[in-house]
């Protein structure tokens, strides 16, 4: 199994963006794959979120990170989506 290393970025992302480094986790070893620009990948798995983000309710939380892959999977940005 390869590392997985966090860009500088990418934490400040995920801190911004309610997502923790678990969930990052999470969805790169167990999440839908595609292909992103930039000979990237993009991870996305959906959570139960049963929560207010924004001052609204949401069902799911999807962490999506985008990932450059050589020996190591470097987290480049973090994204999440809420419905």
């Amino acid at each position: 199994m390869k590392n997985i290393i966090f860009s500088d970025h990418s934490l400040i992302q995920c801190e911004e963006r309610g997502v923790t480094k678990e969930e990052v986790i999470h969805a790169i070893n167990e999440g839908s794959k595609e292909q992103a620009k930039m000979n990237r990948w993009m991870y996305k798995m959906n959570f139960q979120f049963n929560s207010y983000w924004g001052g609204k309710f949401y069902a799911i939380k999807q962490v999506a990170p985008v990932v450059k892959e050589n020996d190591d999977i470097i987290v480049v940005t973090v994204y999440s989506f809420f419905f």
